[in-house]
């Protein structure tokens, strides 16, 4: 009896271990998801996966998550994590239903997660410059160049490879790694643009979209082998792997995901500027009448609201910027309809100029306690990138001991560290990752060109 007893026992403990093995596949987890109307979508704030630009959510990852979503009839919920790290350990513990960014494939990870849905190959490039360098060289064409140059790169992945890559060539490569978290990738790149620096290790896509906004870079010299990436659903959801797998090789060769991938790494974000109108009649463009007309009704020189607009489109009423904004005023147009445009009437250019009016005196009441001489600088701010990431600068400001309620070196540096983990991820900001310098280059070029105009157009 004592002999069966134990049998028993054993059976049970072996079947209990079986059951602990296997995934728990006694439900459709795809039908679970649909059933509750909507997907749980784990991602991060980064310059080609998720961010806000203003007051609206953009980034590759973020529109084919959406585009999923909309696929399977189900709305989604965006969750933002800290790291890749803690984006796979939530997803394996039932935290989320999708990781939406490109997790490198790892055979270690196979065990608890399904790869699955968004595929991108990618490597790590050498960013330098176009044309002739500081010194006089080309563009490097081969990796042995390298031999004898000053190459920065941050900690991690990058650092990793580009000191195998000089173990490799047998040593040479001067290497510098920067630690400090005030100064992130996209300064370094933005260093090697403005010649202060000559190379920098940053992963592809990033070097990409960089690109765009600084058109004497050169990206073409590739350092790794291709990675693999895509994205994650926990092992016991084979049912979402597949559909979402399914789904993203059928839409990898639509023109709607080639125009995904031209808006983000292809569309110049820089874009040239023309001259005045006409010096000699004091003319800035064909709209200066709407410039006063609406100026006068918010207490502004027309001559600023006209900078801005130069800015912004170039007076170009039928100007579309690869972020959705349109017309002169470069206005989103969900922005318009909240604020009474009537569909249709979104490119007029009286409405266009009157409804960002409109938008700059609320940016005027949102911002009323900065002082009037300093206030332009934190309207233009916010009407470029959005409120939530100049509140958060200001944030940052004061908790790091600056004023928050001056711009020049106090706000603006803040504004700037938003694009480092360190300071994004600080619980004080709460809209993640933003380019900084894009916003404080249209402030200063704005405020710039609106002295240029009091100096040549009268009153």
């Amino acid at each position: 009896m004592r002999i069966l007893f134990r049998i028993w026992l054993f059976a049970l403990l072996l079947s209990l271990c079986n059951c602990r093995q296997q995934p728990a596949a006694t439900h459709d987890d795809l039908q679970q998801i649909c059933d509750s109307g909507r997907l749980k979508v784990l991602t991060l704030y980064r310059p080609v996966s998720y961010f806000l630009y203003r007051g609206q959510e953009m980034g590759i990852q973020f529109d084919m998550a959406n585009q999923f979503a909309q696929h399977l009839g189900v709305k989604l919920d965006i969750e933002v994590c800290a790291t890749p790290q803690e984006l796979t350990d939530r997803i394996r513990n039932g935290e989320g239903d999708l990781g939406a960014f490109s997790i490198p494939y790892n055979f270690h990870l196979e065990d608890s997660l399904i790869f699955c849905g968004v595929r991108q190959i990618t490597q790590l490039v050498i960013v330098q410059r176009t044309g002739t360098g500081r010194k006089g060289q080309r563009p490097l064409t081969d990796v042995t160049q390298l031999i004898g140059k000053d190459v920065y790169v941050k900690p991690g992945i990058f650092l990793q490879r580009l000191n195998n890559l000089n173990q490799e060539l047998g040593g040479g490569i001067r290497i510098h790694v920067e630690e400090s978290d005030s100064l992130s990738l996209e300064d370094l790149i933005t260093a090697v643009s403005q010649k202060k620096i000559d190379y920098v290790v940053a992963e592809e896509g990033v070097a990409r979209l960089h690109r765009n906004y600084f058109n004497n870079l050169d990206i073409r010299l590739k350092i790794s082998c291709d990675v693999q990436s895509s994205w994650i659903v926990r092992y016991d959801h084979p049912a979402l792997a597949k559909a979402a797998t399914e789904w993203f090789l059928q839409e990898e060769r639509s023109l709607d995901h080639k125009a995904k991938v031209m808006k983000y790494f292809e569309l110049s974000k820089n874009v040239p500027r023309p001259p005045i109108l006409s010096l000699r009649e004091g003319k800035i463009s064909h709209y200066d009448h709407l410039f006063r007309k609406y100026a006068k009704e918010i207490g502004w020189d027309w001559r600023l609201l006209a900078s801005l607009s130069y800015q912004e489109s170039q007076f170009d009423t039928l100007a579309t910027s690869w972020s959705g904004a349109i017309g002169i005023m470069q206005m989103m147009p969900r922005t318009m309809h909240m604020m009474g445009v009537k569909e249709g009437m979104e490119w007029n250019p009286e409405e266009n100029i009157r409804v960002a009016c409109k938008y700059l005196q609320l940016l005027d009441s949102i911002f009323r306690r900065v002082p009037e001489d300093d206030r332009h600088h934190f309207i233009l701010a916010a009407y470029n990138s959005g409120v939530g990431h100049i509140t958060d600068a200001m944030a940052l400001a004061y908790k790091y001991g600056r004023n928050k309620y001056i711009w020049q070196n106090h706000v603006d540096n803040y504004l700037l560290l938003k694009s480092s983990e360190h300071y994004f991820n600080d619980p004080v900001c709460k809209y993640g990752y933003f380019q900084g310098s894009t916003t404080c280059d249209f402030v200063y070029n704005i405020m710039h060109r609106f002295e240029l105009y009091k100096e040549r157009i009268k009153p």
